[in-house]
């Protein structure tokens, strides 16, 4: 009888173990593909970073901005007789 009540809690704890093996190999597995997406979310990013930085460093050229600086804004570099130094 005693072994019997023996075997019958060793078995409980052996599916029980079995159990809990194959969810914690499940939750890792879905954590994995989780993790993956999260990797080719960021190359997307990092690809998209890249795209941005240069597309600033070509807005940010001086002849761009003083292009732009006359076309939209009607500006225009002063001549020599509108330059007043002031000193201290």
């Amino acid at each position: 009888m005693v072994i019997r009540i023996v075997v019958f809690l060793l078995l409980i704890a052996v599916l029980s173990s079995a159990i809990g093996v194959v969810y914690t190999q499940h939750q890792s597995r879905k954590l994995f593909v989780a993790l993956e997406q999260q990797r080719k979310d960021q190359d997307k990013l990092d690809i998209e970073w890249g795209r941005l930085q240069l597309e600033q460093g070509t807005l940010a050229t001086p002849w761009r901005i003083e292009n732009t600086a006359a076309k939209r804004l009607n500006m225009a570099l002063p001549d020599d007789n509108e330059v007043v130094i002031v000193r201290p």
